[in-house]
């Protein structure tokens, strides 16, 4: 069978998301981060990460992570033209 393989899923853990943050230029403190994959008030977190059913840790897709932060960039580079 030919064709393009999907790159396979890299999954983070809280201190490898942030390491991957700040290679981006976004300088999170572990409470920050924390704060980021804690559930508020109304059982959702700000970053969509889970719980990994094997480590029990939780973890978020790297691909998901980066993409999250460069479309809310392309969202403000937007409103700004707009403006």
């Amino acid at each position: 069978m030919s064709g393009t393989r999907l790159p396979q899923p890299c999954y983070l853990d809280l201190t490898q998301a942030r390491e991957v943050l700040a290679e981006m230029g976004v300088e999170l403190n572990e409470r920050q981060m924390k704060r980021a994959a804690d559930k508020d008030a109304h059982g959702r977190r700000k970053l969509p990460f889970f719980v990994d059913p094997i480590e029990g840790r939780l973890k978020i897709e790297k691909g998901t992570l980066v993409k999250i932060y460069r479309e809310l960039q392309i969202e403000a580079e937007n409103k700004y033209r707009r403006n």
